[in-house]
C-alpha cells in the first residue's frame, strides 16, 4: 500500500482522483492536493512535513496560543493560523502560503516591504506579509488602527516600518487595480 506522501504525489502529478475516497481535497498555491491522513492534523504539519513548504513557520506552541502567529497564511483569502487549522476544515478550500503569493513578480506587499526597508529577520516576516495581504484583500483602504492591529507578534522592533509598508502596499494595489 502506498503511503500518504506517495498518494499525494500521484494525485498531484497525474491529476487523478485520490486513492482514498475519504481524502480531503484542497488547493494550495494554485495546485490540487489530497490529504488522506488524520483529518485533525494541523495544516502546518501537512505543509511542512508532507509538502515540504517551509515558508510557513512554526512558533513551537503547537496550538497558536503563544507563538504570536508566525504560521499565518491565507485560507480563502483570509489570514489564518496554520497550527490551529485542522485539515478537516479545508475540504475544497484554497490555501496560499508565502511560497504561492506571487507569480513571476513580487506581490505589492512584498514590493512595499522592500521599499520601506522592513527588517528582513526572515522568521516572522512571511507571517506578517500574509497577514497584511489578508487585511488588504478585505479592506483596500485600511485605517491606521487596522494596520496596527495585524495579529502577528514581531519582536524585532520593525512595527513603524511594517505600518508604512502596509500603507504603501495598499497604495500600490489600488494603483494596479488589484
Amino acid at each position: 500500500m502506498q503511503d500518504t506522501t506517495q498518494r499525494l504525489a500521484t494525485a498531484r502529478d497525474r491529476k487523478i482522483q485520490p486513492i482514498d475516497a475519504d481524502a480531503i481535497p484542497l488547493t494550495i498555491n494554485g495546485k490540487p492536493y489530497f490529504h488522506g491522513g488524520d483529518p485533525d492534523m494541523p495544516l502546518l504539519w501537512f505543509l511542512r512535513d508532507v509538502l515540504r513548504l517551509t515558508g510557513t513557520k512554526t512558533g513551537g506552541c503547537g496550538d497558536g496560543a503563544d507563538c504570536g502567529g508566525v504560521c499565518t497564511l491565507l485560507v480563502e483569502g483570509r489570514a489564518a493560523r496554520a497550527c490551529r487549522t485542522p485539515m478537516r476544515e479545508l475540504i475544497g478550500k484554497r490555501v496560499v502560503t508565502i511560497e504561492g503569493l506571487h507569480e513571476g513578480a513580487l506581490h505589492p506587499v512584498q514590493q512595499a516591504w522592500i521599499e520601506e526597508d522592513v527588517s528582513p529577520t526572515g522568521y516572522v516576516q512571511p507571517a506578517v506579509i500574509m497577514a497584511a495581504v489578508g487585511l488588504l484583500m478585505r479592506n483596500p483602504r485600511p485605517s491606521e488602527e487596522e494596520i496596527a492591529g495585524l495579529a502577528v507578534l514581531c519582536r524585532d522592533g520593525s512595527y513603524p516600518r511594517i505600518r508604512r509598508a502596509v500603507a504603501r502596499a495598499a497604495e500600490l494595489m489600488r494603483a494596479a487595480g488589484a
